[in-house]
């Protein structure tokens, strides 16, 4: 990997800064100034920055409790974004794994490992979406019936794998999904002359959303919760 890519991917600095930096001496490999940003580096290198070390990127994953009113997305001029939220180095690398709509609340996953995104959010992993729902009338018994047998959409070529609605009340449910269809859950519902008024996802595969964390609130996911998706 050329330097100046290696620090950008380890720090905060701009292209412009990174070269910069090197130019004055304030970078360091293996206790001698690198002499151009397009020297080869590997992760054997000892690389220093105005004296910090400088260690190898990793992979990184973090479950965020997505407040309503932010868009999943990485920026936006005039809305807020997840991105907004999330206080780490290098955030703008990382990407957003299922996306929830600007009022739907809930659990969404951030990460700059595209194989692990993928493997999530593809459809032949039928990987298990869950959300608590509200709606404006009562839920029928018609309408777990249809969910299960699975319902076709307007405006889609084929109905949607069969999904499961459990009653929670007259006008709660919680539903689980194997797919990810442009607003699926809402969609649904309407297939059966109810609305949608509140949407939480609660979990995504085996990642169920931490209690502890506040809409807005992020953290790191464990090592149990990255190979159990």
């Amino acid at each position: 990997m050329r330097l100046d890519k290696f620090i950008g991917h380890t720090s905060d600095l701009s292209r412009r800064d990174i070269h910069r930096a090197i130019k004055r001496g304030e970078v360091m490999i293996n206790g001698a100034a690198a002499p151009s940003p397009s020297l080869s580096v590997s992760a054997q290198d000892q690389i220093t920055l105005q004296g910090r070390p400088l260690a190898a990127p990793t992979l990184r994953y973090f479950m965020l409790h997505k407040p309503a009113g932010v868009l999943s997305a990485r920026t936006d001029a005039h809305q807020p974004c997840v991105l907004d939220l999330i206080d780490t180095p290098r955030k703008d690398t990382l990407q957003i794994v299922g996306r929830l709509d600007k009022d739907t609340t809930g659990l969404l996953l951030l990460t700059d490992d595209g194989q692990w995104n993928h493997r999530i959010t593809s459809p032949r992993s039928a990987c298990a979406k869950v959300y608590e729902v509200a709606t404006a009338d009562v839920i029928t018994a018609d309408a777990v019936e249809r969910f299960a047998k699975g319902i076709l959409l307007k405006n889609d070529s084929t109905p949607t794998r069969p999904a499961t609605l459990e009653l929670l009340g007259e006008r709660r449910a919680r539903v689980t999904l194997q797919e990810g269809r442009y607003h699926q859950v809402k969609r649904m519902f309407a297939a059966t002359g109810n609305r949608v008024t509140e949407l939480h996802r609660t979990g995504i595969g085996n990642i169920v959303l931490d209690p502890q964390l506040s809409p807005g609130d992020f953290r790191p996911l464990t090592a149990e919760e990255i190979a159990h998706v």
